[in-house]
C-alpha cells in the first residue's frame, strides 16, 4: 500500500511551492537489463560511491559494463543547479546492462522460460557425456563445473545503503508514460523475454504501490494498479509467501530527512490541493528482487549496542561496512587497521571473511577492561575468530616491522585515525630532552612513553605505510576531518603511489563534517624515497596540512565568532551555578530527613530497651 501520511506545520511555516518540474522526456533502452535501485536516504555522497565499488568488487565497471541512466526529470525540483546535484538528491539511481551480462556477470533468480519448454541444453549430467566409437562413455577427467555467477540481489544486498533493486520494466514522467514504456518492453523482442521469465501460471504475485510518504486511499491505488492492467499476469495473486512482487514507485521531492518536501495532506488530514497538483518526479514499475522490500533490516544485528567491548571514538556500524565496500573486502581479503582501537571497523572486515590485523599505540584499549570486555569479544558475539592485534606505533611503522625485501601484505587497509576531537593522537616518545634509559631487566614488557603526534603527521604517515604495504591495487579507506574552508582538490594529503579513487562527505555540524577517503594503489613503493614521499604530502604544504590539524580549536573559535556567544556562556555558566545550588539544597534536605529518622529510630530503640527492662524486673 502507499506509505505513511505526510504531516507539516500550519501553512505559515510550509514553503510554498515552486513551479512543478517540467516533464522532460525519458526514455528506456529496451535492448539492454535495467534495474532501479533504492537508497535509504541517509549519507547521500555515499550512495554511488559505494554501488561502484560493490559492481567492481564483481568484475563490472562503469562505462564498460554497465552504465547509469539518468533519472526522469534529472536535474529539476529544489536539488540544485545541475543534473548531478538534484540526483544526488534523489534516493533512486537506473543500472543499465547489456543483456550478454547475463550469465558471464550475474544470473537471473528465475530461469528463462526455455527450461520451461523443455530445453535443457547446457545442464550438464549424464546427456553431456562423451560417448566413444562403441556407444560406451568415453573415460574423460571429469572436470568440476565453474560456480555460477551470484544473482543481481546477491551482489546488490552487500550496499549497505541499498534498501531494494527491483528489475526495471518502464519508467516515465507521469503514470501514463510509465505505462507505455511497460507496454513497449512486452511488445519488444528482447524485453519480451524479461516479461515472459515472471509470466507463469505457477508463480502468485501481489502488486505494491509505493508513494513515498504520501498516502492514497485504496481506491486511488488501485486505480494506478488498473494501468497496467494489459500485463495479464497468469499466476495467483497473494498478499502472503507470493512468488513475485510488482512494485509502482511514484517518487516525488524529498527533504534531506526523507520527508516528503510538498506533503500531500495537512496536519488536519485535509488535502493540499496546491501540492496535490505536482507531477511525479518519476514513476517506475518493476519487479523486486531478493524477495524483500528492505534488505537494511539485519543492519541493528551489529549496532554498536549490542557488543560488550565499545570506546569513545568506535566506528557506527553503518559507516564500517560502507567503509569494507569502499576497500573492496571480500573473503579471504587481509586487512590491517593501524588505528585499531575498539576493533570495531576490523570486525565488520571479519564479517566480510577477511583475516584481520591491528595496531594501536594504547596497549590498554588492545587489552580491554577485562576477561569478558574486550576486542577479542566483540569477535566472540558474532562467532568470529579473533584478529591479530599488536601494540605498535604506526609512526615508526618501518622500525617495528621488516619491510626489506618484502612484498606487499595487505589487500585493504581501512581505518579511522585520531584527529584530536574526541581523542588527541600519540607516538611514541618522551616530551624530556634526555629521557630515562630503560633497563635490560625491565625491557620485556616496558610500555614506551608518548608524546601528542600531530594531524597533519598522521595523514602523511598513514598514506606512507599505505604506499609501502598494500598490494598493487589494493585500496586504503580512511576518514579525515574538514571544516567549511577544506578544499579537496588541494587540502587533501597525497601520494605518488596512490591515486585518489573517491571523497565522500558527511556533515556533522554547520561548521564541521568529515570526510571518507578512498585511494588505490597504482605504483611499487621506493623506501629510499620515504622522505621525499613525506614531503610532498601536502600539495600546499603547512597551509593545506593546517587544515586538518587544529580542529577542536578552531571549532571553539568558530562557536566564539558567532553573535550572542558571550550572552549564551553567561547564561550556561548561571545555569550551572543554579543547578549547584539545587543540587546542594537537595541533598541537605535529604541529610537532614535521614538524621532525623535515625534520631526516631534510636528513641524507639530507647524506649523498647526501658520497656523490656520493667518487664524483666
Amino acid at each position: 500500500g502507499g506509505g505513511g501520511g505526510g504531516g507539516g506545520g500550519g501553512d505559515r511555516d510550509r514553503p510554498q511551492p515552486p513551479s512543478p518540474p517540467s516533464s522532460s522526456e525519458f526514455s528506456m533502452r529496451l535492448d539492454r537489463y535495467n534495474l532501479l535501485v533504492e537508497f535509504a536516504h541517509k549519507h547521500l555522497d555515499f550512495h554511488s560511491p559505494e554501488l561502484e565499488s560493490v559492481l567492481r568488487m564483481n568484475g563490472m565497471v562503469r562505462g564498460r559494463d554497465f552504465d547509469v541512466v539518468p533519472l526522469p526529470n534529472d536535474g529539476t525540483g529544489d536539488g540544485g543547479d545541475g543534473g548531478g546535484a538534484a540526483q544526488c538528491r534523489r534516493p533512486f539511481c537506473i543500472i543499465s546492462f547489456p543483456m550478454d551480462a547475463a550469465g558471464k556477470k550475474f544470473r537471473f533468480d528465475v530461469d528463462d522460460d526455455a527450461e520451461e519448454e523443455g530445453d535443457e541444453t547446457g545442464k550438464g549430467g549424464e546427456d553431456d557425456m562423451a560417448i566413444d566409437s562403441e556407444g560406451a562413455p568415453a573415460k574423460t577427467p571429469s572436470r568440476r563445473p565453474p560456480p555460477p555467477p551470484p544473482t543481481v540481489a546477491e551482489i546488490f544486498s552487500r550496499c549497505a545503503l541499498v534498501k531494494s533493486v527491483a528489475e526495471l520494466w518502464g519508467a516515465g514522467t507521469t503514470l501514463d508514460a510509465c505505462a507505455a514504456s511497460v507496454r513497449s518492453l512486452s511488445s519488444d523482442p528482447t524485453g519480451r523475454r524479461t516479461v515472459r521469465r515472471c509470466s507463469r501460471p505457477a508463480r502468485s504475485w501481489k502488486m505494491t504501490v509505493h508513494t513515498l510518504g504520501s498516502t492514497y486511499s485504496r481506491e486511488e491505488q488501485n486505480g494506478m494498479r488498473l494501468k497496467f492492467a494489459f500485463l495479464d499476469l497468469p499466476g495467483q495473486v497473494q498478499m502472503k509467501d507470493f512468488s513475485d512482487e510488482y512494485i509502482l514507485i511514484r517518487e516525488t521531492e524529498l527533504t534531506e530527512l526523507g520527508t516528503p518536501r510538498y506533503p500531500r495532506h495537512g496536519t488536519k488530514k485535509e488535502l493540499l490541493s496546491e501540492n496535490d497538483s505536482r507531477p511525479p518526479l518519476g514513476v517506475y514499475f518493476g519487479r523486486l528482487l531478493g524477495g524483500v522490500r528492505n534488505w537494511r533490516v539485519g543492519m541493528d544485528q551489529y549496532s554498536l549496542k549490542k557488543r560488550p567491548y565499545l570506546g569513545p571514538t568506535s566506528m557506527d556500524n553503518e559507516l564500517s561496512h560502507i567503509m569494507t565496500n569502499l576497500g573492496m573486502v571480500t573473503k579471504g581479503s587481509f586487512c590491517f587497521d593501524p588505528f585499531a582501537g575498539t576493533g570495531s571497523i576490523l570486525l565488520t572486515c571479519a564479517l566480510r571473511g577477511a583475516y584481520c590485523f591491528g595496531t594501536d599505540i594504547d596497549i590498554r584499549v588492545l587489552r580491554g577492561r577485562g576477561r569478558d570486555e574486550n576486542v577479542a569479544s566483540n569477535f566472540k558475539t558474532y562467532g568470529l575468530p579473533r584478529p591479530e592485534l599488536v601494540r605498535s606505533d604506526n609512526a615508526i611503522y618501518h622500525r617495528h616491522y621488516r619491510t626489506n625485501h618484502q612484498r606487499p601484505l595487505f589487500d585493504a587497509i581501512v581505518t579511522d585515525p585520531p584527529y584530536g576531537i574526541r581523542a588527541g593522537a600519540r607516538k611514541s616518545g618522551s616530551r624530556l630532552n634526555e629521557p630515562r634509559p630503560v633497563a635490560d631487566e625491565h625491557r620485556h614488557d616496558h610500555i614506551a612513553q608518548t608524546k601528542p603526534y600531530a594531524v597533519s603527521d598522521v595523514m602523511a604517515d598513514l598514506l606512507d605505510v599505505a604506499a609501502r604495504t598494500l598490494v598493487t591495487g589494493g585500496r586504503l579507506v580512511y576518514i579525515i576531518p574538514s571544516m567549511r574552508d577544506f578544499d579537496v582538490t588541494t587540502d587533501l594529503p597525497r601520494h605518488s603511489c596512490l591515486r585518489l579513487v573517491h571523497v565522500c562527505y558527511q556533515p556533522l555540524q554547520l561548521e564541521l563534517g568529515r570526510r571518507m577517503v578512498t585511494m588505490e594503489k597504482i605504483s611499487d613503493y621506493d623506501p629510499s624515497r620515504r622522505h621525499l614521499y613525506l614531503s610532498e604530502s601536502w600539495e600546499n604544504g603547512p597551509q593545506s596540512a593546517e587544515k586538518c590539524a587544529n580542529i577542536r580549536d578552531r571549532l571553539i573559535e568558530a562557536a566564539r565568532n558567532k553573535p550572542g556567544y558571550d550572552e549564551k556562556k553567561a547564561e550556561f555558566r548561571r545555569e550551572k551555578r543554579r543547578e549547584t545550588r539545587r543540587a546542594k539544597k537537595r541533598a541537605k534536605r535529604e541529610a537532614s530527613v535521614s538524621s532525623s529518622a535515625d534520631a526516631d529510630a534510636d528513641a524507639e530503640a530507647s524506649a523498647l530497651d526501658a520497656k523490656e527492662g520493667s518487664n524483666s524486673e
